[in-house]
C-alpha cells in the first residue's frame, strides 16, 4: 500500500492514503482528530497552505480547500497577520457524552442530551414487562428477528403514522439500538450500495458525524440557517445522501422551513440513488408552535425516518428505529444481523406492550407540561440574573441556546461555573462561535434550575470583575 506522510512545523503528524481516494477528506478528518485528541491545542498555528501542501506532496488547492472546510465547521480560523490557528475552544469539543453516569456529575448538570431520568415510567415499564413474561410464548425467546420483534414494528408503525404521519407498515421497520446504531447501519448499507459522500447539517452532533464516517462514507457539513439546511449548498457539495433534523434542528433549534422541504425534495429527485435520512429525535416536545409532520410523509420512498425513545424514555433502553423503503429495509435488516443478531426481545415486546396500551402517549403528554414549565423556568432565571444572556431555540425541544457578547470568552465561564457545582456546555466548536451555550433543561427541577443559574450567573460576575 503505497502511503504518503508529512508532518507539520514538528507538532502534527498527518497521513494520507492515496489508495484510499478523495485526499482532501482524510486531511480533514486527520485535522478533525488531531484537534479532538488534544494534540493540536486551541491557539496552535497550522502551517501555511503552501507548506502543507509541500510537506504532504498534494496540490495547495486541496490543502485551501480543507482548510475552508475546517474553518466553516469553526476548528480552525485564519486570523489577520497571524496564518491559521486552531480555534479557542477546539479541542474541547462539546462530545455530549451519552453517559453522564460515566463521568463525576456536577449538582447542577445542564446537560443537553437527555430527558429527565427520574420521570421513566418504571411502574408501566415493569407492568409491560410482566404481561410479556407471562403471555409471551417459549418461542419468543429464540434467536430475534434482526429486523425486530413483529409486534413493536407493527405498533411502531401504527404510532408513528398516527402521531407523526410517518407512512409504511410493519414491513418497512427495522429496530435498532438507539439512532446512532441506527446511522451506523444505514452508513454501511449506503457505502454497500455504492454511495460515498453524505452531507450531515452544520452545526450538528459530532458523534453522529464520527459514526458515519466509520461506516467508510466521507461525510461533509452543509450550513444552517434560520431556515435550516441550506439546500442549496448541498446541491453544490456533491453529497449523494444527507441526514437532517428538519422538525428541530440539533442545536439551533430552527425547523425546516416549508420552502427549505420542498426544494430538499426535489434536490432527492434530481438524481437517481440520493437519500434524505430524517433524524426526528425529540419531535414529541413541541410548545410554542404547531407540531411538524414528518419529512418523510412527503416522499416515503425517498426520505428514510429514524426515530428512538431516547428522549421521550431513557436513553439507556438503547431502542430506536428506522422506516425505509423495502430494498433499503432488507438491506438495514441484513446490517442489523451482521452487526448483533437483533435487539433484546423482552425490551422490544414490554415496549410494543406500551404503545399499543396508550401508556406510551400518557407519558409523554406529561414529560411535555413538565418540561415547558422547566423551560419557563430557564427563561425566568436567566433573564432575572443573567441579563447579558439571550436565549434562541425555545419553541420546542429539550434544549435552548444562550447567546453572550461576541467577545466573552465562553470557556473560562465554563470553568468558573464547574467551580461552583454548576455543568454548561460551549456551543462554540459545533457552530464556529464563541459566545454561546447549549442548555439542557429536562434533567433538571424548576428549583435546581434556578439555583444553577444564580450559580452561572455568579461565575458570569467574577470573571467580569477579573477583567
Amino acid at each position: 500500500m503505497s502511503r504518503e506522510s508529512g508532518t507539520t512545523g514538528g507538532r502534527l503528524h498527518l497521513e494520507l492514503d492515496r489508495s484510499k481516494g478523495a485526499l482532501g477528506r482524510q486531511l480533514e478528518s486527520e485535522i478533525r482528530l488531531a484537534v479532538t485528541s488534544g494534540r493540536l491545542a486551541p491557539g496552535t498555528q497550522l502551517p501555511s497552505s503552501r507548506t502543507l501542501a509541500g510537506d504532504l506532496g498534494v496540490s495547495r488547492r486541496l490543502v485551501v480547500d480543507a482548510y475552508a472546510q475546517l474553518s466553516a465547521e469553526g476548528w480552525i480560523v485564519a486570523q489577520q497577520g497571524a496564518g491559521t490557528v486552531v480555534a479557542r475552544g477546539g479541542s474541547a469539543v462539546p462530545q455530549l457524552p451519552d453517559a453522564p453516569a460515566t463521568r463525576q456529575r456536577l449538582p447542577y448538570d445542564f446537560f443537553p442530551g437527555a430527558p429527565d431520568l427520574s420521570s421513566f415510567p418504571r411502574t408501566e415499564w415493569l407492568r409491560a414487562l410482566r404481561g410479556v413474561l407471562h403471555d409471551a410464548p417459549d418461542a419468543a425467546l429464540h434467536y430475534p428477528d434482526p429486523a425486530g420483534a413483529p409486534e413493536l414494528r407493527a405498533a411502531l408503525a401504527a404510532h408513528l403514522a398516527r402521531s407523526r404521519g410517518v407512512i409504511g407498515d410493519a414491513g418497512r421497520v427495522v429496530v435498532v439500538s438507539g439512532a446512532r446504531q441506527g446511522l451506523t447501519l444505514l452508513g454501511r448499507a449506503l457505502v454497500r450500495s455504492g454511495v460515498r459522500t453524505l452531507a450531515v447539517e452544520l452545526p450538528s452532533l459530532p458523534l453522529h458525524a464520527d459514526s458515519l464516517r466509520a461506516s467508510g462514507l466521507d461525510v461533509v457539513g452543509v450550513p444552517v440557517d434560520d431556515e435550516g439546511l441550506q439546500v442549496e449548498a448541498l446541491a453544490r457539495s456533491g453529497a449523494e445522501a444527507v441526514v437532517v433534523t428538519p422538525a428541530h434542528q440539533f442545536p439551533m433549534g430552527v425547523a425546516l422551513s416549508p420552502d427549505r422541504r420542498a426544494a430538499l425534495l426535489q434536490w432527492a429527485t434530481q438524481r437517481a440513488g440520493r437519500l434524505v435520512i430524517e433524524d426526528d429525535y425529540d419531535a414529541e416536545y413541541r410548545y410554542d408552535r404547531r407540531p411538524v409532520g414528518a419529512l418523510q410523509a412527503l416522499d416515503p420512498e425517498r426520505v428514510v425516518y429514524l426515530g428512538s425513545a431516547s428522549k421521550t424514555l431513557a436513553p439507556g433502553l438503547r431502542l430506536g428505529w428506522i422506516v425505509a423503503a423495502p430494498a433499503l429495509r432488507d438491506a438495514l435488516a441484513r446490517e442489523k444481523e451482521l452487526d448483533d443478531g437483533g435487539s433484546p426481545v423482552l425490551e422490544q415486546l414490554a415496549l410494543a406492550q406500551l404503545l399499543e396500551s396508550a401508556a406510551y402517549d400518557r407519558h409523554i403528554r406529561l414529560a411535555r407540561r413538565e418540561y415547558r414549565r422547566r423551560r419557563d423556568a430557564l427563561a425566568a432565571a436567566l433573564n432575572a440574573e443573567c441579563s447579558d444572556a439571550r436565549l434562541e431555540g425555545l419553541a420546542a425541544g429539550l434544549h435552548a441556546i444562550a447567546r453572550f457578547d461576541a467577545s466573552f470568552p465562553i470557556g473560562p465561564l465554563v470553568q468558573a461555573a464547574a467551580a461552583r457545582g454548576v455543568a454548561v456546555y460551549p456551543l462554540g466548536p459545533l457552530t464556529g462561535t464563541a459566545n454561546a451555550l447549549i442548555m439542557g433543561y429536562a434533567g433538571l427541577s424548576e428549583a435546581a434550575i434556578a439555583e444553577g443559574v444564580r450559580r452561572l450567573a455568579e461565575a458570569l460576575a467574577s470573571l467580569k470583575l477579573q477583567a
